[in-house]
């Protein structure tokens, strides 16, 4: 069984009046890429500088390697890397005297530890610019060398990649999959550019106004994402006992604009087009879609907004 790395129990955090988390229930296992989900004010930010021991909480317990006790903490935040909002550093002086300033501020021993962090995120030919000069890519991988110069076992990135380019977009992704892959480092990363998400995700949880609503593997993810097909036809009512009649372990479900929404097909489209028209039925539309982890998202938040 693989160690837990991050684990929540009823965590609760209040700015005065306003509830920030509410009993929130979090499990991240040693080599997760946890994508943290929810729209601004959903709780995620809160919830990582908990985590980094920026905040504390109002209530509840959070567990780091398995420590919960205050000193035990802060001894295992030492064993993570963290990018929180907006990397800090000095723009007036070289991305290698950034580096070098932070591996002294941290007491992290050896001078080639900055060689080799410069060489992990790509920034070896730019060691000597000044950090002011570098493009918000190569600022974003200036800020996750200085989170990786202790050789952290776990990330924690907090938009680490809003505002890139496309170019950027893909950098990054690629970097943390070869960190994640080969050093088998644990990351959480909240997002709100979904599509990237998954594609290096494990596992997701997904937040709104405080409260987590779920978490979901991506393979679960991917089976409720899975592909389906819509088809409107003229006699819904018809042709749904047609489909039950032709394929016994069909599942489907009709919509109320005359589309029946086959959740597991398993032909090709035109074997239902040709079903209908056999049988004297119009098809007015059809169409072959996949549920996106935008879509999964939306319909889980209108849920979470009916049951809160």
């Amino acid at each position: 069984m693989r160690e837990c790395v991050i684990e929540s129990r009823s965590l609760t955090k209040k700015f005065g009046d306003v509830v920030a988390l509410k009993d929130v229930d979090i499990t991240i296992k040693r080599g997760d890429i946890y994508g943290l989900i929810g729209d601004n004010g959903a709780g995620k930010t809160t919830f990582l500088k908990i985590l980094t021991g920026q905040i504390y909480p109002s209530g509840g317990e959070i567990r780091l390697f398995d420590a919960y006790a205050e000193r035990e903490l802060e001894k295992n935040r030492k064993r993570t890397g963290a990018i929180i909002e907006t990397p800090g550093f000095y723009p007036k002086l070289s991305v290698e005297k950034n580096l070098e300033y932070y591996r002294i501020q941290k007491g992290i021993p050896g001078k080639e530890k900055v060689e080799a962090v410069l060489k992990t995120v790509g920034l070896w030919e730019k060691r000597k610019r000044k950090a002011g000069t570098l493009s918000l890519g190569m600022k974003q991988r200036l800020g996750l060398g200085i989170a990786l110069l202790g050789e952290p076992e776990l990330l924690i990135l907090d938009e680490p990649i809003n505002g890139l380019d496309p170019s950027g977009i893909i950098e990054m992704r690629n970097l943390l999959l070869r960190l994640n892959h080969e050093k088998n480092i644990t990351i959480i990363i909240s997002s709100h550019i979904l599509s990237e998400l998954e594609q290096i995700a494990t596992i997701y949880g997904f937040l709104s106004q405080g409260w987590l609503l779920k978490e979901i593997t991506a393979e679960e993810l991917h089976e409720q994402c899975a592909v389906y097909l819509d088809i409107a036809v003229t006699q819904p009512e018809h042709f749904a006992a047609l489909l039950e009649k032709r394929w016994k372990d069909i599942q489907y479900q009709v919509l109320p604009d005359s589309t029946i929404r086959i959740k597991n097909p398993e032909m090709a489209p035109d074997a239902y087009s040709t079903l209908a028209s056999e049988n004297g039925i119009g098809v007015l539309k059809l169409a072959q879609k996949q549920m996106m982890l935008e879509e999964y998202y939306m319909n889980l938040k209108e849920k979470g907004r009916l049951s809160c």
